[in-house]
């Protein structure tokens, strides 16, 4: 029989040693028995292996077996992904509503890692990121659909990763958002970091991690715009935190929106829609841009003919 714990950092001073923050949670006795685990390898961080002397940061994700042997099984599965584009080193893929991006410890099936791993293997995907983002680069929530690059090996994992790092890579969002706005662009510049008193949600805090959101009116009606949206930074939730703490969330994001609306859908209204990148090989641009997801197209249709 095993234990397993989680745990997911949520504020933290400074950066702390992991085997003295472990020592701290009650579910363990000392720290040597925390040193002991970490030495037999049943201890992982961000889905990496971990040494007693990795510091801890804010957002950290800490999984720790309970046993002898640690051994963690992401199964292939035969789920239909649409491939947008593709060469020998990048896949970008337009992930549907409805789907998590990578495993965690309470799901390990139906996500995207399970996906592709039965389309291109382990051994065709990025390690990087450790064993249960085998390819992933960034992600996207569950209920965000889009465009996500997938990186078929290390260097292109790298190289991919570099350009959202330096912004040279453009990820573009379509949404629909509660109010109207008086001038047609602006940028969002608030620090986003774990709600301290709601873990299970993002939120601007003082001293959080910078994000910088930009937005761009492409159209308004009675009390709702539909913007597009471009991510300088990658937070967590970032433009549902953003759009919510201007006072204009996301329509049906019952997480950061308790605005009630009368068309239902698959949760919040928006898509990562639009993908600028360079290919490793030979440094071209490559731009990508999707429709509209089936939600969005059903409330502008309603929003056209109802509230314009």
């Amino acid at each position: 029989m095993t234990k397993q714990y989680v745990f997911s950092v949520q504020s933290l001073s400074e950066p702390l040693r992991l085997d003295a923050f472990l020592s701290k949670q009650q579910e363990f006795s000392s720290r040597s028995q925390v040193q002991n685990l970490i030495d037999k390898k049943q201890v992982y961080v961000n889905s990496k292996i971990a040494k007693s002397s990795y510091k801890v940061k804010t957002d950290d994700e800490i999984w720790v077996e309970l046993s002898e042997d640690f051994n963690v099984i992401i199964n292939p599965e035969n789920i239909p992904i649409e491939i947008v584009y593709e060469d020998e080193n990048i896949a970008v893929i337009n992930k549907p509503k409805n789907m998590i991006t990578h495993p965690t410890v309470k799901e390990t099936s139906g996500t995207l890692v399970n996906a592709i791993l039965y389309k291109y293997g382990a051994e065709g995907l990025s390690d990087i990121n450790g064993i249960m983002r085998p390819g992933i680069v960034h992600r996207l929530d569950r209920n965000t659909s889009g465009l996500i690059m997938i990186a078929k090996n290390n260097k292109a994992h790298e190289f991919l990763a570099d350009q959202i790092r330096t912004k040279s890579a453009k990820r573009k969002y379509l949404a629909i958002v509660h109010g109207n706005f008086e001038n047609k662009t602006g940028t969002i510049n608030a620090p986003i970091s774990r709600n301290p008193s709601k873990p299970e949600k993002m939120g601007v805090v003082e001293g959080g991690k910078s994000a910088i959101t930009h937005y761009k009116v492409i159209e308004q009606f009675n009390g709702f715009s539909f913007l597009e949206l471009e991510l300088e930074t990658g937070r967590t939730h970032q433009i549902r935190v953003h759009m919510s703490h201007i006072g204009h969330p996301i329509v049906n994001d019952s997480l950061y929106n308790k605005i009630p609306f009368k068309i239902k859908t698959t949760e919040q209204l928006l898509q990562s829609y639009s993908l600028q990148f360079a290919t490793l090989d030979n440094n071209d641009i490559i731009n990508l841009e999707i429709k509209p997801d089936n939600d969005i197209e059903k409330v502008l249709k309603y929003l056209r003919s109802n509230q314009k």
